[in-house]
């Protein structure tokens, strides 16, 4: 590939730097500049000789799509990338007892493993997985305090409570004896930054600080980042490709493509007058409302989905005496009623915890429920044989298509496994056709992809393997699609083609969609009717438009703020 060159706007100084407040020159003393970086894995370059520069306490944000470069450049800065091959400069000033600026790419080991979590710190994507589960948070927190500034034991607990009630967790020294897994996922990501925070660090790398969180959670955690950033005097590289995140909290901010950075300057100029043509893709990826509005049938008009007051309790087992003889209960959802009609969508919105997924699963007759559920004019049943024909109208889009799909079957076999159950005199030819047929209808052909049908998932990108999830579910023409989180996993980029898709096959085919969601702009673009849903419990429903632009709530005001 030829290398890209990079946009730099008129306001940026032409040697790579930055402007700071008010437009002056770039500081002569950068805290971190990056020359040439490259990173190989096997003789394939990744990333192209990349250039950028990061001012004391400037937030610069690294964009792009995954597979763009921007997490290994990160993790190359600190040498954390394993079997990479690294050339180029990452010039870092800052660091204590050395004379000048230092490289981190060619420092000996022993002397970067000195400024790792003393002077550059990293927050990683997922904290469930970056936590230690076999130890409490604040043991953890209190070994890099004790490790890094020289406290003693008992002086590094304190020091460990103290940096949790920083980031605002309540009940610090009861949280510090708890396990990764007994936090919420906002509290896990909280403990991280205290622990990214334990020595006061120069430089902050955060990748993907807020993609697990909803969308409250991640506009706390961002004025968390700014307030603590700007305590400490901290710079900041935020790796993400939430460019709502960017507008919000970056300074400046640096596109990624495929390796090359291909474009850089303040957030508002590149906003503004973006001037590399994916650049310009990635902001017009918002996705847009192309929905026709259905068919008005009228009170006592056919519905494909109806409910009354369903609600959904999991057991809980009672502690103590009282256990022995009953068993507790949580409501997970609450008095939920609604009607989907033909051919429109009702999104369901909230946080994780809310009961969104539970009531889509008490919808496809997964869990048991009570109340009144019908869908395609019939009631789920515990007989498993009697729920046949419901199952054939109503099916399933996974949140995430790379779990959701066997990687012990070709993509063949995924997509006419509907027909085996549901059309078993189908002879193999017929079930090809078919198969080849419903992939088509999502954009996928044999023309484009060549052995199509006998090619695996992991074959497949992330929007790729989402389209062959829509085609199994399409292949047995249901009438209503629960769409489960379609779209959270995947790129904005790739997000706005499939929203495109079930926006497409809606218009042509009626169909209609159980759509959960906690992101407000795919409410936005796709639903006719929303239930806002908090705690089981249905808050705010109604016509989409009239509750997300005029709010009742407060919960949905700080839902549709957050967004």
């Amino acid at each position: 590939m030829t290398p890209t060159p990079v946009t730099v706007h008129p306001a940026l100084p032409p040697d790579g730097g930055f402007a700071t407040g008010g437009g002056s020159s770039a500081p002569a003393h950068p805290l971190l500049k990056v020359d040439g970086l490259s990173v190989s894995f096997a003789g394939k370059r990744v990333v192209h000789g990349i250039d950028f520069s990061i001012a004391p306490g400037e937030k610069l944000a690294l964009v792009g799509e995954s597979g763009s470069g921007k997490t290994v450049t990160a993790l190359s800065l600190l040498r954390l990338v394993q079997n990479a091959s690294i050339s180029g400069q990452a010039r870092f000033a800052a660091t204590e007892g050395l004379q000048g600026p230092v490289n981190l790419l060619s420092l000996p080991e022993a002397e970067l493993r000195g400024i790792r979590g003393r002077d550059i710190a990293m927050i990683f994507q997922e904290p469930m997985t970056a936590l230690n589960p076999l130890f409490n948070v604040g043991d953890q927190i209190a070994e890099v305090v004790q490790l890094k500034r020289g406290l003693t034991p008992a002086e590094s607990v304190t020091m460990a409570i103290k940096l949790l009630a920083d980031t605002g967790i309540p009940e610090p020294d009861r949280r510090a004896r708890s396990f990764p897994h007994q936090l919420s996922g906002g509290q896990r990501q909280r403990a991280m930054i205290a622990m990214a925070l334990a020595c006061q660090p120069k430089l902050l790398l955060a990748d993907e600080p807020t993609t697990a969180l909803d969308v409250t959670l991640r506009g706390q955690i961002l004025d968390l980042l700014s307030e603590l950033q700007q305590r400490n005097g901290m710079a900041v590289l935020l790796i993400t490709h939430d460019l709502n995140l960017v507008r919000r909290f970056a300074d400046r901010v640096a596109v990624m493509e495929n390796g090359y950075l291909v474009e850089q300057g303040t957030v508002a100029e590149v906003f503004a007058d973006p001037q590399h043509a994916y650049t310009r893709k990635l902001i017009d990826s918002k996705p847009v409302r192309n929905v026709s509005e259905g068919v008005d049938f009228g009170p006592g008009g056919p519905l494909m989905m109806q409910a009354s007051r369903v609600s959904v309790t999991y057991p809980v087992a009672i502690p103590g005496f009282r256990g022995w003889f009953k068993s507790g209960g949580f409501v997970a959802v609450k008095d939920a009623t609604f009607d989907i009609p033909p051919g429109q969508t009702l999104g369901v919105i909230g946080e994780s915890g809310s009961g969104k997924s539970t009531l889509a699963l008490a919808s496809l007759g997964l869990l048991p429920f009570s109340g009144t559920l019908q869908a395609a004019g019939q009631s789920w049943s515990r007989n498993g044989a009697s729920n046949k024909a419901i199952r054939r109208a109503v099916q399933v889009v996974f949140q995430d298509p790379f779990s959701s799909l066997s990687p012990r079957m070709t993509v063949g076999e995924i997509v006419e496994e509907g027909l085996r159950v549901h059309e078993p005199s189908l002879d193999e030819l017929e079930m090809r056709e078919r198969a080849s047929q419903a992939l088509a209808d999502v954009g996928m052909s044999e023309a484009q992809f060549p052995g199509l049908l006998q090619r695996y998932p992991h074959e497949f990108s992330g929007g790729q393997r989402q389209r062959v999830a829509i085609a199994r579910a399409l292949i047995i023409h249901p009438g209503l699609l629960v769409l489960d989180e379609p779209t959270s996993a995947l790129d904005v980029t790739i997000q706005k083609q499939v929203l495109s898709l079930l926006q497409r096959l809606q218009r042509e085919r009626g169909l209609s969609y159980l759509l959960i969601t906690h992101d407000v702009d795919v409410i936005r673009a796709m639903a006719h009717q929303v239930m806002v849903m908090k705690d089981g419990e249905v808050l705010e429903s109604g016509a989409v438009l009239d509750v997300l632009d005029r709010p009742h709530h407060p919960y949905t005001q700080v839902l549709v703020s957050q967004a």
